[in-house]
């Protein structure tokens, strides 16, 4: 089982280090695929996940999916 808060040893990429390598290794990726897509905050014991407003990819039915629509109910 890996610890977390151990310190990466020198020829170990960070989590930081390995998500952007991944993000950008394929064909046309750019910096902007590595950007943060989420902010974490914690408060009183508690761990909230936002999606960042400027996330090009949003969780939830695209654009004129079903469900889409703040007013329409699906069952």
């Amino acid at each position: 089982m890996s610890d977390h808060t151990t310190p990466p040893e020198d020829d170990e990429m960070t989590r930081a280090e390995k998500r952007r390598d991944q993000l950008t290794t394929a064909p046309n990726a750019t910096e902007e695929d590595a950007a943060p897509r989420i902010t974490v905050s914690r408060h009183d014991g508690n761990t909230r996940i936002d999606i960042a407003p400027d996330a090009e990819v949003r969780p939830g039915p695209g654009p004129g999916a079903p469900g889409a629509d703040a007013d329409t109910v699906t069952p």
